[in-house]
């Protein structure tokens, strides 16, 4: 991994010493209206950042790409992150703190990921996921050029209830 560079942002390699300064940032009670939890304290933060630090799944066919992303004042602002699959697939996601919401710099900063993702890593499908009621993500998702599955008959099962799957496919240039 390394570090990728915007015109506002900074994108870092997450490391357990990412921690102290996350743990702010995903202590916003605002990122939780939809969905999963507050980290319950920074050792739990700390630990979890140390093991995904091997950037591998267990059995080692994934890679666990998880950049944190700074302002140009050096403060952090959330993360954005990647599962990458051996079959050139990767699903993306991303927290960003409420006080940063509605200035672009999620789209910039999941923009600069999908093209690191293009460019170094050979990815040529994206997938993420979503709650139905989350209009700013879902807003998100369409400005990243990525289009919603149906909900019909064949619904994902994996998906839990309420939840939307968006998908792109990356060519050259992305």
């Amino acid at each position: 991994m390394r570090t990728i560079e915007t015109t506002r942002l900074t994108l870092e390699p997450q490391t357990a010493a990412h921690a102290d300064e996350m743990f702010v940032v995903l202590s916003d009670p605002a990122v939780y209206t939809y969905e999963n939890a507050p980290p319950p304290s920074v050792e739990w933060l700390r630990a979890r950042f140390a093991r995904l630090e091997s950037r591998r799944s267990g059995d080692g066919t994934e890679l666990w790409l998880n950049w944190v992303v700074r302002v140009s004042s050096s403060q952090l602002i959330g993360y954005v992150q990647a599962t990458v699959l051996p079959t050139r697939r990767a699903l993306i996601a991303y927290e960003f703190a409420s006080s940063h919401w509605g200035l672009g710099l999620a789209r910039e900063a999941a923009d600069a990921v999908i093209g690191e993702l293009s460019q170094h890593y050979q990815v040529t499908d994206l997938s993420a996921v979503a709650k139905g009621a989350n209009l700013r993500s879902l807003r998100l998702l369409e400005r990243l050029g990525f289009a919603f599955e149906s909900q019909g008959a064949h619904a994902d099962p994996r998906l839990e209830p309420g939840e939307v799957r968006a998908c792109r496919k990356l060519g050259q240039g992305n």
